[in-house]
């Protein structure tokens, strides 16, 4: 079962100015930043709210940090702008398992690591009505990131 909305990824070209901007603007502060090599990308979560499931909502600003990265061909097609939805659950491998057999295509075989320790797969935009979506399962609270 989705039970919220964990993040909304968004693609940008220069991390800290896009950090600083909805530091300025909302009172957003970051909450974890990282580098994920696999990903080819530079991360920042901004905190958005606590959850009654024990998760949280927040902005996930990502910056490429290769030019083969698929946030940095998403940027050179599509600008600076939303590029994922991500809907956290207890289980990523039985909502996938589930979701795929609805006859939507998953994109990983098996679920990667995602940020803060999480565990993440995406399904396909055009499957989902151009919205590149994410299915993420928390790290435990006691995890090391």
């Amino acid at each position: 079962m989705l039970t919220r909305i964990d993040h909304i990824g968004i693609a940008c070209r220069n991390l800290d100015e896009t950090v600083e901007f909805y530091r300025a603007t909302y009172g957003f502060e970051v909450f974890h930043t990282e580098v994920n090599e696999e990903q080819g990308v530079r991360e920042a979560m901004l905190k958005i709210n606590e959850t009654d499931d024990g998760g949280a909502s927040y902005l996930q600003l990502l910056e490429p940090i290769r030019e083969d990265s698929t946030v940095a061909k998403w940027l050179e097609k599509n600008g600076e702008g939303v590029h994922h939805i991500a809907f956290g659950t207890a289980d990523v491998d039985g909502e996938a398992d589930a979701i795929r057999g609805k006859g939507v295509r998953v994109l990983y075989d098996e679920p990667r690591r995602g940020s803060m320790g999480s565990r993440i797969t995406f399904l396909h935009p055009k499957d989902c009505h151009g919205v590149l979506t994410e299915l993420v399962t928390s790290a435990p609270a006691d995890a090391e990131h």
